[in-house]
């Protein structure tokens, strides 16, 4: 039997199509949010180049005055990479008695890079070599390196910390004919600076290390000439504000507010001669360094040598100093008794002069107490600034240019 057409039941409802607006809309969403991410580093990078302008602006008022002969600005969309090609700065009363000679610094390339959503970390790479020049007639220094890289926390603001470091950095001295003298060596440098805790930027304190490996300087001091190590802290008390100004005025407000340098610790080694040292250095009016560290040094006698006491002998022995080492001597008596050693044997006066070396240590060993460093006999003694002239115990081992 053959059902009716009346018993038969029909959908109510024929089927619809389904809506396609959600295949779209999570690109349109992607796309929106594409438009605005682009739009946001578009607006960080110019934001970037503002405060840069701002910046630089700045610190030409200070006498630093920053260049680039070609600046680009990459990374999108997660960074702000800054490149600078032919980079060049020019200081200008920076040291005392500076204002006449302006220093010129040119490098190859500087890029600097900070994370789109961590503007106030600025890291930056720097490509070897750069050139240091007074005028277009003196002698370059040329500054080499295999790495440079430095860190600045806290921009755009007062930068809470910054670091610098070097791998294998060379200093050298190029002159007239371009041949290179070498200046400094390092296979490490690094230093750090930071606001110390609890400081303010209406009284900033500093505490900065500096951390060389393996370097030596020909033109400082002959001690200086060996390789060596340092690890120094040091704090700087008295500044009144970060905001940028020339150093010899910075230094001129240190010294009028009593700042000064807490040299909080630090360690030397040459050799097998160590030396750690603690102390504080200030200012006086005609910017020369004074203050006093208590030092403690391992190996004092090898050390001796090399800080010019027979140079001293053949010039001619300050009675004062006679009077601290070899109480009873006089200085005309030495100079005369080594001219008529060499002249009836010849090289017999050096002889000489190098047991007055030794007698010289002794006589220093004799001003400081005795102690122990690292497990060995040592002495502990002054190192002194005064007026800008440095002394180990009662010999003058150095001097100290004014800062401003």
């Amino acid at each position: 039997m053959v059902p009716s057409m009346t018993s038969m039941t029909l959908p109510s409802d024929t089927p619809r199509p389904r809506s396609r607006w959600p295949l779209f809309a999570i690109p349109i969403l992607l796309l929106i949010a594409a438009a605005a991410w682009s739009a946001f580093w578009f607006y960080a990078v110019s934001q970037a180049e503002v405060k840069a302008d701002a910046w630089r602006a700045q610190e030409a008022k200070s006498g630093r005055r920053y260049d680039c002969a070609k600046q680009s600005i990459s990374g999108y969309p997660f960074r702000l990479e800054v490149r600078c090609d032919g980079a060049r700065v020019a200081l200008t009363s920076q040291t005392a008695g500076a204002a006449s000679a302006p220093v010129t610094i040119d490098l190859g390339e500087i890029l600097a890079v900070a994370q789109i959503y961590d503007p106030k970390l600025l890291i930056a790479e720097f490509k070897s070599p750069a050139t240091i020049s007074e005028t277009a007639n003196a002698p370059a220094m040329q500054v080499s390196w295999s790495v440079a890289r430095s860190s600045v926390v806290g921009l755009p603001a007062i930068p809470q910390r910054a670091s610098i470091v070097f791998d294998d950095v060379g200093i050298d001295r190029v002159n007239n004919n371009a041949v290179q003298v070498p200046v400094a060596r390092a296979k490490h440098v690094e230093l750090h600076g930071r606001l110390a805790e609890g400081s303010t930027a209406k009284d900033p304190i500093i505490e900065s290390v500096l951390k060389i490996e393996a370097g030596s300087a020909q033109d400082v001091h002959p001690v200086l000439a060996r390789p060596f190590g340092a690890d120094i802290h040091a704090k700087l008390i008295g500044l009144k504000d970060l905001t940028p100004k020339p150093w010899p005025q910075r230094f001129r407000e240190l010294q009028a507010g009593g700042g000064q340098v807490e040299i909080v610790q630090s360690r030397i080694q040459q050799d097998d001669l160590i030396a750690i040292a603690a102390g504080s250095l200030g200012l006086n009016a005609q910017g020369q360094i004074n203050g006093e560290l208590q030092m403690t040094v391992t190996g004092l006698e090898k050390i001796i040598p090399a800080l010019g006491i027979e140079k001293m002998l053949e010039d001619g022995v300050p009675q004062a100093t006679l009077d601290r080492v070899a109480p009873g001597v006089r200085s005309q008596d030495v100079t005369n008794l080594l001219g008529a050693l060499d002249k009836a044997i010849p090289g017999l006066g050096k002889v000489v002069k190098q047991n007055a070396n030794a007698g010289v240590a002794a006589g220093i060993n004799a001003l400081g107490t005795a102690a122990t460093l690292e497990g060995k006999p040592a002495r502990t003694f002054p190192l002194r600034f005064a007026d800008g002239t440095v002394y180990l115990g009662p010999l003058k081992v150095g001097q100290v240019p004014p800062l401003f």
